[in-house]
Parts: structure tokens; sequence; C-alpha cells
């Protein structure tokens, strides 16, 4: 049986409050308790939709009675389509406000609910919607176009700078291997680049207290790294260790997952929102969101911030490599072969975009990783089932990256920057809200 939407039974209730007091309703506090049911109302429909797609629901850490209540009514993908379309209406028929973080709020509700009806009408048609639709509906933004060509130039820099003899691929591969953690100092390495990511960043961001994650090491899986957020500034970070990890990877990944990325992300948002202001809807995290652009960009462009200018080559020359037992020496040779390779970065979207929209088919793909963004088969593999897993969700590394950047970098003053950091990962953004 289909349940009716919920009925701003708070709203009734404020309402005749201050009638029988004889006082005028405020429309602040009507705004506040409707806003309120509409949030309650959104993270139904998140819990219901996945029901549908196990990848949806990121995190939760909201009521376990809302979640039974989602599921109870066992929706259809076409039901929390028609649903999530009935709030945006009535989205669009609440008043305006002064307030800065309710127009927030309220704009935010709005484009993650837009997101969360496009992805449910997928679901519910069994069509996946090209590149170009999925980055616009699901993350609020365009990324840019390139040609492949485009990359030829960086691809002739990496030619000169990596000797020997193979394609070019197969010489990248075998350069790396010179930089890969072994096995048994895996471990090591991580805990020491997290460590150091958490102390920087702790010298700009106030940490919930108590905040603290676990470190877990898994395989088969199509991304290098997660932040599973549990709540109460509790994570769980796993690195996939089933591909060989380089050295670069440690303060990347510790950065990104860690601090001052997701958990400090997540963190934050649960303690300005969901606990400060009462906020619920920040308890519960779609992946396929607008949201995620801001999460997954902050988490890049965190590591530039958290060690600015040559401060993560002088790092991981000087501690890392040691540890890792790898020749310092290299160090710098290694980050200027990174450099290059980061400006590659997106001829990955170009790809995803021809394979997502029919134009290539897997195989294709293969190959144009390989010769394009230089991975391996197996990497080349691996990213393969990530576009099939998270489709246009690529964008939101890069693309997401520079956006987040475009805004902190405004100001050359560091603190400032941090400052601007901090106000993204404290409060309701989405792309089309950065600059708000």
């Amino acid at each position: 049986m289909r349940y009716p939407l919920f009925k701003p039974l708070l709203l009734t209730a404020s309402l005749a409050l201050v009638t029988a007091c004889g006082k005028a309703p405020d429309p602040r506090v009507a705004a506040t308790v409707d806003a309120d049911n509409i949030a309650r109302q959104y993270m139904q429909l998140v819990l219901a939709l996945g029901e549908h797609d196990s990848n949806y629901v990121d995190a939760y850490y909201g009521p376990q009675q809302l979640r039974d209540e989602a599921v109870a009514r066992g929706l259809s993908a076409a039901e929390i389509a028609a649903e999530a379309k009935t709030l945006l209406e009535k989205i669009d028929t609440q008043p305006t406000a002064d307030n800065d973080m309710y127009k927030l709020r309220l704009h935010y509700l709005d484009k993650q609910l837009q997101a969360l009806a496009f992805h449910a009408d997928s679901l519910s048609n069994g069509k996946k919607a090209n590149f170009e639709a999925q980055a616009q509906a699901l993350y609020d933004t365009t990324p840019p176009n390139y040609s492949l060509t485009d990359f030829d130039e960086v691809l002739a820099g990496i030619d000169e700078l990596v000797p020997g003899e193979g394609s070019l691929s197969e010489r990248v591969f075998a350069y790396r291997k010179n930089f890969v953690i072994p096995a048994d100092k895996l471990d090591e390495v991580f805990q020491r680049a997290i460590s150091e990511c958490r102390q920087r960043t702790q010298a700009y961001i106030s940490l919930p207290d108590g905040e603290d994650f676990s470190l877990e090491y898994v395989q088969d899986k199509p991304w290098s790294g997660y932040n599973w957020y549990k709540g109460k500034s509790y994570s769980l970070i796993q690195i996939n260790s089933e591909r060989p990890i380089d050295i670069s990877r440690a303060v990347d990944l510790g950065c990104h997952e860690g601090y001052p990325g997701h958990h400090t992300y997540n963190a934050l948002l649960e303690h300005k929102l969901v606990d400060e202001l009462g906020w619920q809807e920040f308890s519960v995290y779609p992946l396929y969101s607008p949201q995620s652009l801001i999460a997954e960009g902050t988490a890049n462009y965190g590591i530039e911030l958290a060690f600015p200018g040559e401060q993560k080559l002088e790092f991981e020359r000087d501690v890392l490599y040691p540890l890792a037992g790898l020749d310092p020496d290299t160090a710098a040779e290694y980050a200027s072969f990174l450099k290059l390779m980061a400006r590659l970065s997106y001829a990955g979207n170009e790809i995803a975009r021809q394979y997502l929209n029919g134009d290539i088919d897997g195989e294709q793909a293969v190959a144009l990783l390989q010769q394009y963004s230089l991975n391996s088969e197996a990497e080349a593999r691996q990213r393969l089932r990530f576009f099939d897993s998270y489709g246009a969700y690529v964008i939101n590394y890069n693309w997401g990256k520079e956006l987040v950047k475009q805004y902190i970098e405004q100001t050359d003053d560091q603190d400032e920057r941090w400052a601007r950091f901090i106000k993204l990962l404290s409060s309701p953004r989405v792309p089309s809200s950065i600059e708000w």
C-alpha cells in the first residue's frame, strides 16, 4: 500500500500554538518548520531509492526508524521520482528569506531532489542517460569538453622523460614500479601519511572532539580508496591494495579520504549542520548528487591546501621514501613525472564520455585508457569497472577540484584560503552555490 506524503504536522502545531496565544504566526518559524518537513521527506526518498540501487546511499547515521519507514513504504523507483517532483514544487512555494544559510539549505534541497528524481527515473525506465545529461542532472554542472588529441603534447613530454622499450604505457608502468610501496611497508607508510595530513589540518580546522577513523585494506574494488562515514565523527577508510600502490598515493589518499578530505567534510557537516542546527538531511548522503562534486572537489584540492608548494615532495622525500625503503634521491624526478601525468586527467573523462555515450565499446575504452591515460591493461580494466559502476561520477574529481580551486584561490593569503575551504566544508553548498 502506498502511503501519502508526510503532512506538515509540526507546522500545523506551531501555527495553532501562536494563534492560541493571540499572536500572528512568525513567518520565520513557519519557514523553518516547513523546510524541516521537506528535509524529512527528502531523507525518506533517498533511503527508499537506496533499496533500488545499493551504491546510492553512501552514508546514513540518522534514526533507524526513518530508514524502517522508508523501506516499509515499498515505493517503486517511479513513485520515488514522482514524490521527489512533488517536493520540488513545494520548495518553489517557500518564502524567500534574508538568512543566507536558509537560502543555501533550500537551494541544496532543490538540487539534491532534482538529482534524486533524475536517478529514480533512470532506474525506473532502465535507461542510462548520456554523459552530459548525468553531469548536469546529477552533479549540477557542465564539465569542459576536450578532444583526445589535446593531450598529444603532454604524452610527448612524458615520452621524453621515461626511457626504455615498448609502448609508452608499458614504459610508464615499468618506471612506476620503482616507486611502489612494498606490501610489508604499506600500513606503516599510510599511517604516517595520514598522521601528517591530520596534523596539518588541525592547524587550521577545529575538528569535533573524539573524531577518529579506522583503516582497512581491501581488494576487488573499482576504486583506489573509500571513506565510509559512520556518524559521531567516525569513519572507516578503506584502501584497495589489489593493485601496486605507489608512494605518491599515501599522502593523496590520506588527505582525500581523511584530512582535510571526506572524513573532515562529513564530521564538520554533522557537527555544524546536524548537531548545532538540527538539519537532519545532512545525516544522509546520496552518492549520485551535487553534494558529491563538493565532497570530491574539496577532498582533491585539500591535498594542495595541506601541502602547498613543494611541501608534499619534501615530506615524501624526507619521511615516506625512507619508511618505504625507496631512494629519496629519485623523489624530485618522480614528482616532475607525476605533474605531467596529472595533465592527462581529463583524458579519462573524455574516454568515459565516449564509452557512456555508446561511441566506443569496453575494449576500445581499455585501449584508449592505455594510450591516453597511460594505464596498464589491468588499471584500464579497473577504471572501466568504475565507469560501469559510477558513470559520469568521474567529473567530480578533476572538474570538482577545479571549481573548488577557482573559488578558494581568489586570495593568495593561506589563512583566508583555509577559511574559504572551511566554509565549503561546513555549509550546504552545491556547485551552483559555491560563490554564494
